[in-house]
């Protein structure tokens, strides 16, 4: 874009709510390998660079790009190299800050390493961001050695400090694995341990969505009191409807989510990664048609039926 990143843009609102104060785009699981090799005959730097060039054709004013964990799937420091390779460039036209959150297949020191100067590589990879206004805390969940997540107490002591504060638009609370059951039974062995702790933290904060990654499937709940959207992976996905007890890895369906803050709500929508025929929809020129209405003209123009 010239003159302006999509940031900056202004999204006219056409009903009765005003426009977001802040749109992130919330992406999960991209478990990249070094050499550009796919993930199970997955095309996973494919599926992400058409993801990336979604949120950009979308126009949306996105003010971050939050991924919530599992980066690369064997904690390759090329693997990161070629992340950030993708992601940046997309950020920076975007105008957007980028929120790297740690995932079960993610190593600490390569994490570090190649994100942070190597800042704090041995021990927990728990950051702050500032969002004009509305802050993002990402959790790392993993466990040294282990697929399943946990918390420990210096974590929970640091985010209870963190949120004694408030923050002037609140604060999103992003980790991998989420506080929240799966309908596939076998990710419940890899849960998130202990939940009733961080449970003891967010509630009466002002802590308005934990966003997460890990089941490969999307899911939205609430816990403590906050809604939770997880993301499903932009690699491959799970399918929640297959036969119980098993579990499918798919090629297909993948997707990502757009989170709207709003002063009275957060909203998630799933937004699916690819190119599908279009069957119906209008054309950029009628919403603009409709915002030089008033509420009266657009209900006659686009609401009465004909």
């Amino acid at each position: 874009m010239t003159g302006e990143s999509q940031q900056e843009q202004r999204m006219t609102p056409l009903g009765q709510h005003s426009a977001p104060q802040r749109v992130i785009a919330h992406l999960s699981d991209p478990h990249l390998l070094a050499g550009g090799r796919g993930l199970h005959g997955v095309d996973s730097e494919g599926v992400l660079r058409r993801a990336l060039a979604q949120l950009e054709a979308s126009r949306l004013p996105i003010s971050a790009l939050v991924f919530t964990g599992d980066l690369t799937d064997l904690g390759e420091p090329e693997a990161y190299e070629t992340l950030r390779a993708i992601v940046e460039p997309t950020a920076e036209r975007l105008g957007a800050q980028i929120v790297w959150v740690m995932g079960n297949h993610d190593e600490r020191p390569a994490f570090a390493d190649a994100f942070f100067g190597g800042e704090a590589g041995d021990r927990a990879q728990d950051r702050v961001y500032d969002v004009d206004g509305l802050r993002i805390v990402a959790l790392d969940s993993t466990v040294t050695g282990y697929h399943h997540g946990g918390l420990d107490p210096e974590q929970l002591d640091w985010l209870r400090g963190v949120l004694d504060e408030p923050a002037p638009l609140g604060t999103i609370v992003a980790l991998h694995h989420p506080p929240l059951p799966s309908l596939v039974e076998l990710m419940n062995v890899l849960e998130l341990r202990d939940q009733h702790q961080l449970a003891d933290v967010l509630a009466g904060t002002d802590v308005r969505a934990v966003l997460a990654g890990h089941l490969h499937h999307g899911v939205t709940g609430q816990f403590a009191g906050v809604p939770v959207s997880v993301a499903a992976s932009s690699c491959y996905t799970i399918d929640a409807g297959a036969p119980r007890p098993s579990l499918a890895g798919l090629d297909g369906g993948q997707t990502m989510n757009l989170v709207a803050v709003y002063p009275y709500t957060v909203t998630h929508t799933t937004v699916p990664i690819g190119s599908f025929p279009v069957v119906a929809g209008f054309e950029a020129a009628f919403a603009e048609e409709l915002a030089a209405l008033d509420d009266a003209g657009r209900l006659e123009r686009f609401s009465r039926k004909r």
